[in-house]
């Protein structure tokens, strides 16, 4: 009998989820994180839900695992002291940038430009030249390249970045600074733009390229950290590490190009959200994942989560594939504070992390926090993480009762409820940048709700969206576990091409696609996966002749079949209108093109409850005092372990489980489907059945 784990790291916790591969069985733990090193909890997690399991850590076949490792470097601005290597005259690149400043009218007063990740000074400039017909233009010159070196040498780099102009179309010049660098600089991490990123546009592939040495050491150190401490616990698994897209490769791989994993974290709870909407019959479901430090959403349509070409954390924002997922610092350990200057109240993005964590956690923190005004609302138990938390009600209390002196509230519960209120504001601001501002009306969406804190203001966000059902799923603590748990090996291959449509024919379309789906293959033949587990897909970034932006288009390998161009052209035209409302009759223009290879879905069981009926009465634990609008109200406590297919939930209502509290407000009710998820809805448009388009029916 053998098992794969999901380990995903959040800044407040660590879920663990353990999967029976034969019979589907799960067993979950949730741990506090370790910012200090993250493998500590990890370890101590492994260790503790194997020993619940009644599993011995050498039946773990496979750990997979999301990591912020990359992020946090990134946020905490703790990378590598990186050196930068371009052809002569680009020197400023990073300076110059790109002519966008954010925020509205006269942003520019306030907006601090943020500091290239490799300095002007640890930059040097070396004679070369390629074409972008990929042609050599200026020869590559080794003694300039050797002296350069040697200068960042002298100046104490840790990382080395390569980028030269054009080096997309030839990468003959990078490849040889990479190999004389070796002589230089010794053993230190080295990254090249046409390894990293191929593509065209030298500003951005130099920012990913930079980037992605900046967190290299810190990755590599941490993967091999955390390898050879599995091992050393009797664990003979394969690590595998979740990338921003939401596929799996193996952790060397990882370790090569972490600028791929950037949101890792994140991209496992909507892999996973996707995988519970197909079992509780929805197709289209907006998406949030609200740990203790901030909240990520994501829209999924079709069952497929949206696809981005760029990844931002914190103010940096590189080329890198990912799902289309935002953030915004909004989570259960999020700071409430009044500033002196509007004596308006504010929630985060400043958080309380694990260490204090919220007042009522009891670990001597004293400020008030999303958690801490729940608790004093009612609508959390006196104990989380299966008891591991055992939370401080008068703590809470106290902390929140500063907001209310600050603000002039007349009570510890307004208090509370303004806080409550702010925070699902904050997130419904969030939930419209991936819905409402890219042409898509969240009432026709289920919104999907997981993490720790994510379930306890579902249903406040479903009144603010408009999106129903509220579908929380099973073990929605650990979700983003789950994803990591239940998605597929992949990789992928890229080329920059500009070629109009005219100079192009379908067989040369169909050759380059087939050409980058062989390369990206080999990662996962090597892996082990026969050629028959694999799926091809195919991205194509295409404008029109003369536009100054591209716009990705999705085609299967089917569609390469008949006519290439004509399939291009027709789902290009059909994106550029679903987008603008607008089409031109400029020729088309295919710009850059990817090869997305996958192995096969993990056989996972679904779970299926018993028939229970409508009656919920054999799960209730208790009934509770609860804040609503002004009023102290009575809700019921019920045990989701004991609940059954069927049962019907009439708000005011809690429900409790080991990683997670679902809140079902007055006027709500919350169906309990056969695949364990419950589905709240407005009580006069409750239905017992889900359509299987996601709509509501």
């Amino acid at each position: 009998m053998t098992f794969r784990l999901g380990v995903d790291v959040g800044g407040t916790f660590t879920d663990i989820l353990l999967i029976n591969e034969e019979t589907g069985e799960t067993f979950r733990e949730k741990t506090s994180s370790t910012p200090e090193d993250q493998s500590i909890g990890v370890l101590r997690g492994i260790e503790a839900v194997c020993r619940s399991a009644g599993v011995s850590t050498d039946q773990v076949r496979e750990v997979l695992h999301g990591t912020t490792v990359a992020t946090n470097a990134i946020l905490e601005k703790k990378g590598a002291r990186v050196g930068l290597v371009t052809t002569r005259g680009f020197r400023q690149i990073l300076q110059i940038a790109r002519s966008f400043v954010p925020g509205g009218l006269a942003g520019w007063i306030i907006w601090p430009k943020p500091e290239p990740l490799a300095a002007l000074e640890d930059t040097v400039e070396v004679t070369e030249r390629i074409g972008s017909n990929g042609e050599v233009v200026t020869v590559l010159d080794e003694d300039d390249v050797r002296a350069q070196l040697a200068t960042l040498r002298d100046q104490g780099i840790e990382a080395l970045s390569i980028s030269f102009i054009n080096a997309y179309a030839n990468d003959a010049h990078e490849v040889r600074v990479a190999e004389i660098a070796a002589e230089v600089l010794g053993d230190i991490p080295v990254s090249r733009s046409s390894a990293v990123l191929p593509e065209l546009r030298e500003y951005e592939r130099t920012l990913t390229t930079v980037a992605n040495a900046y967190v290299q050491g810190q990755v590599l150190r941490y993967v091999g950290n955390l390898e050879r401490q599995l091992h050393g616990s009797g664990l003979d698994a394969d690590l595998s590490i979740l990338r921003s897209d939401g596929g799996l490769v193996s952790a060397g791989i990882a370790a090569d190009s972490p600028v791929s994993l950037l949101l890792s974290g994140p991209a496992g709870g909507v892999t996973g959200a996707a995988w519970v909407a197909e079992q509780a019959g929805f197709s289209d479901i907006l998406t949030f994942d609200m740990g203790g430090t901030s909240t990520d959403v994501a829209l999924v349509q079709g069952l497929t989560p949206r696809v981005g070409r760029e990844t931002t954390v914190g103010d940096l924002t590189v080329r890198a594939t990912s799902l289309d997922v935002r953030t915004v610092g909004a989570g259960g350990g999020s700071i409430a504070h009044v500033p002196q200057l509007t004596q308006a109240l504010r929630v985060g993005p400043q958080s309380a992390g694990a260490v204090p964590g919220p007042a009522s956690y009891g670990q001597g923190g004293a400020e008030p926090t999303v958690t801490d005004a729940d608790v004093v609302l009612g609508y959390l138990p006196p104990a989380l993480a299966g008891g591991e938390i055992t939370l401080d009600v008068d703590a809470a209390h106290t902390a929140v009762q500063t907001i209310a002196d600050a603000t002039g509230l007349p009570s510890v519960q307004a208090a509370a409820e303004g806080i409550y209120d702010i925070v699902n504001e904050n997130i419904f601001g969030a939930l419209k940048l991936v819905s409402t501002q890219q042409g898509f009306d969240p009432r026709d969406f289920a919104l999907m709700a997981f993490g720790g804190a994510g379930p306890l203001h579902a249903n406040a966000l479903g009144i603010l969206t408009g999106a129903w059902p509220v579908i929380i799923p099973p073990s929605p603590g650990v979700l983003a576990a789950y994803g990591d748990a239940t998605t597929t090996m992949r990789d992928q291959s890229v080329q920059t091409l500009i070629r109009r449509f005219g100079e192009l024919t379908d067989e040369q379309v169909r050759d380059l696609l087939h050409g980058l789906a062989s390369t990206a293959r080999e990662s996962l033949l090597e892996s082990g996966l026969s050629e028959d587990d694999l799926t091809v897909t195919y991205s194509v970034d295409l404008r029109y002749h003369g536009q100054g932006f591209e716009i990705p288009v999705t085609i299967e390998a089917s569609d390469l079949e008949g006519s290439a161009l004509d399939t291009l052209r027709a789902a290009f035209d059909a994106e550029h209108d679903r987008l603008f409302n607008f089409l031109l009759t400029n020729e088309h223009e295919l710009v850059t093109v990817r090869a997305t290879v996958s192995g096969p879905r993990p056989e996972v069981a679904a779970t299926v409850l018993a028939e229970g009926g409508e009656d919920p009465s054999g799960a209730i634990r208790r009934t509770h005092p609860l804040w609503f609008e002004g009023e102290q109200i009575e809700a019921t406590i019920y045990d989701r372990h004991k609940l059954l297919a069927g049962n019907v939930l009439t708000g005011p209502a809690i429900v409790a489980e080991m990683d997670s509290t679902t809140l079902v407000l007055p006027g709500h009710t919350a169906t309990v489907h056969a695949s364990g998820s419950l589905l709240i809805r407005p009580t006069d448009i409750r239905t017992d059945a889900p359509a299987d388009s996601g709509s509501k029916d």
